[in-house]
């Protein structure tokens, strides 16, 4: 079997024991065992299967039996299990992916000594921390790298123990809980372990390692809480229909739901991982187009402030600060996109992703355990840039920085030995004083709200798995980040937020937010079952229903939405919206008419009213919506067009020639050439008509195809207006010969 082939028929056989088809499962499985080449697993599968035609074969009979259903919940776990196994025993002898490449050469070394490894980096730590404290600073003789080399060894092999085992065993759950408890293991080595349990859960379900992240998260320390709560959620996302056969693990789950703290985590990781789908755009609109439009106007800015000489002499208090607001205020556009790319920053959106991703080739990132490791000055290839003070400034600030994650502080230390020292000072002003507002704002923020920080430590946790995922040089994985993370629609969460639909709301809140109208309207539909109609959701469910394009749904939602006058006047002008999409052009009229009763100055719903009238063909209805647009704006451009083609079609050319001209002398496109030929042609000025349908054609990203299909469009309004018939295909090829 191909790998693809072996990835395939996995998912269909889980999908198959998903919906309790194990007849088809079982068939599916027996083929994919017939593809190991050995006899294995032939036994397990031959005792499964006989004992579910046993069980079948007795509830026909209709022979009772009150532990059915227990028995059947066990055997379907044994199925998952098995096949579990049978799919890593085949990836393993054909998969070229990394993490088989690591686990084929992992099987060479013993696995049972984690407890060992374990007791090894506790003495090598302490050794280290004696003679820290012994000399003061860490030096970088020969013992001490003899240990760090042997702590990264250790570490390493520590982190793929827990990686790459597909099920605990009691050396692993004991090395996990000492490790938990261990007063002499720093917190980076920790936390460590609890992504490589994070990483393994992902990659083979395994009940225990469940439970040690469960462990993590009680464990009180709030970095290791958060880190095991991302895990957690990843997992319980993918196995979520796996889970309900697993009370014990979906009971500490819901244990855990009594505490309104941890609904309050749930939901902020779960808005954290969503707003990583913004990730990509961020890095397009910075790259596409911020970066390019600081770089044109740098020349200007050098120019304008005389730059060359500021950078001569100190910045004194003379010198205006407004000067770079003058040159945004002259890119009002660039101005926007920094201060929405600044809101978005505050927010947690990851700002950095584009500007670190070719940071990422240094050595420390050839080490896949690397990509977990909180930043610490402790790691040998840290300290030794932080030896130099010149370094040591910098990274002082580097080390305390919320808005960088772990990934990224490594990136940018590895970094610091390429800046020439005099950049270094300016740096490490700048640092200090964003250092210093940042410091403010976390304490204002976690006065506001003490979970600030947990906050804070699972969004970085979150963009140091994005960078891992979207960047590690070794493929393979899959990307957890292509998920669509719809937790609305898994089981487990419907409990987080059984007692508590506020969970719900603000999540569909952000979808909305973020104009991800289908989960929101999922969403908005989820809580409208389940607490009642409400008008602001109904509204809101209309809005999404029409963004997406579905306007019969959304016109029922406005409707029945109606009955809570709420907005009215919004939810009128929503209703003949849908009424007007859906081709009905006068029932949309008595809505934006029952607008314009409670909004009498609208110009836009003079406008809506002119279009219902055009689309109506009541031509003369329409004009006098338009002209009154125009008189109450003072002839605003944007009414001409409307005006000159109502003035057309009913006969007024002189009228309608006056618009087309104004349209002209600004900004024509190619139908207001094509219109005004119209005009001419129908006026007996047929050069002159023959000439702007020639101007109609050359406009840009316009061709004869395009011209021909929308001029078959107005055929009839020609004829009715005096045109002969017989003279169009004349004009049309004159037309062809002309060009």
């Amino acid at each position: 079997m191909t790998e693809k082939e072996i990835k395939d028929s996995y998912k269909e056989i889980c999908s198959y024991i998903a919906s309790r088809r194990l007849k088809d499962a079982f068939d599916l499985l027996d083929l994919m065992i017939f593809g190991t080449e050995t006899g294995e697993f032939r036994d397990e599968f031959e005792m499964l299967e006989t004992n579910y035609k046993y069980m079948l074969k007795y509830t026909v009979e209709g022979i009772k039996d009150p532990e059915r259903q227990k028995v059947y919940d066990h055997l379907v776990k044994d199925v998952y299990r098995l096949s579990d196994t049978v799919k890593e025993r085949l990836l393993e002898l054909f998969s070229s992916e990394y993490f088989y490449v690591q686990k084929r050469g992992f099987r060479q070394l013993s696995t049972d000594q984690s407890i060992k490894i374990l007791h090894e980096m506790e003495e090598l730590h302490e050794h280290a921390a004696m003679e820290e404290l012994v000399s003061k600073t860490v030096t970088a003789g020969s013992t001490q790298s003899n240990t760090d080399f042997t702590l990264e060894t250790l570490r390493n092999h520590l982190f793929r123990i827990f990686w790459l085992i597909d099920t605990y065993r009691e050396f692993e759950i004991k090395t996990f809980t000492e490790a938990l408890k261990s007063e002499t293991l720093p917190l980076y080595e920790k936390s460590l372990m609890v992504s490589a349990v994070s990483l393994g859960l992902l990659h083979n379900f395994d009940p225990e390692k469940f439970n040690l992240l469960f462990d993590a998260f009680q464990s009180g320390e709030i970095s290791l809480r958060q880190r095991a709560l991302v895990g957690l959620l990843f997992a319980f996302y993918q196995y979520d229909e796996r889970l309900v056969l697993y009370r014990n693990l979906t009971g500490r789950w819901n244990l855990l739901n009594e505490d309104p703290g941890f609904k309050r985590n749930v939901e902020s990781i779960i808005i954290q991982l969503i707003r990583t789908k913004e990730t990509e755009k961020i890095s397009k609109k910075l790259q596409d187009e911020i970066l390019p439009e600081m770089a044109r106007i740098s020349p200007n800015l050098r120019n304008k402030i005389d730059l060359d000489k500021l950078m001569e002499d100190d910045l004194g208090e003379d010198k205006n600060p407004e000067w770079m607001m003058n040159i945004l205020d002259e890119t009002p556009d660039l101005r926007d996109k920094m201060m929405e790319l600044t809101e978005m920053q505050m927010e947690g959106a990851d700002v950095f992703m584009s500007s670190f991703s070719m940071l990422k080739s240094f050595p420390f990132f050839q080490e896949m355990s690397h990509w977990f490791l909180p930043f610490t000055t402790k790691f040998p290839d840290v300290r030794k840039i932080y030896e130099n003070e010149s370094n040591s400034s910098i990274l002082d600030n580097i080390v305390s920085s919320p808005i960088m994650c772990n990934s990224d502080k490594y990136s940018f230390t590895f970094s610091i030995e390429t800046i020439p020292n005099d950049y270094k000072e300016m740096i490490t002003s700048s640092l200090r004083a964003e250092a210093e507002q940042l410091e403010e704002l976390r304490k204002d923020g976690e006065a506001i709200d003490p979970e600030t920080k947990a906050k804070t430590l699972s969004n970085q946790y979150i963009q140091d798995l994005y960078r891992f995922f979207k960047l590690f040089p070794h493929k393979g994985f899959e990307d957890i980040f292509n998920w669509r993370f719809d937790f609305h629609n898994k089981l487990f969460l419907k409990e987080t937020i059984a007692e508590d639909p506020k969970v719900l709301g603000n999540i569909a809140e952000y979808f909305f937010s973020k104009n991800d109208f289908e989960s929101a309207e999922e969403i908005y539909g989820q809580l409208l079952e389940q607490e009642g109609e409400n008008g602001e959701q109904l509204q809101k469910r209309a809005f999404c229903q029409e963004k997406m394009g579905n306007y019969q749904l959304a016109l029922e939602y406005y409707l029945k939405a109606e009955l809570y006058d709420l907005n009215r006047r919004w939810n009128l002008k929503k209703v003949a919206s849908c009424y007007r999409k859906l081709k009905q052009p006068q029932k949309a009229l008595e809505y934006y008419e029952a607008a314009e009763a409670l909004e009498p100055d609208s110009l836009s719903l003079q406008l809506s009213k002119g279009h219902c009238h055009l689309e109506q063909n009541n031509f003369e209805e329409a004009l006098k919506c338009y002209f009154k647009v125009e008189y109450l704006t003072k002839g605003s451009p944007k009414v001409w067009r409307p005006i000159g083609w109502c003035s057309f079609l009913v006969g007024k050319y002189d009228q309608a020639e006056r618009y087309y001209q104004k349209i002209i002398e600004n900004s024509p496109n190619q139908y207001d050439w094509m219109n005004a030929g119209h005009i001419q042609w129908v006026k007996g000025n047929r050069q002159t008509a023959l000439d702007l349908y020639k101007k109609s054609i050359q406009s840009k990203d316009y061709t004869v195809e395009k011209f021909m299909k929308n001029f078959e469009d107005d055929i009839v309004h020609l004829i009715r207006h005096g045109v002969n018939p017989g003279d169009i295909p004349i004009m049309l090829d004159q037309l062809r010969y002309s060009l």
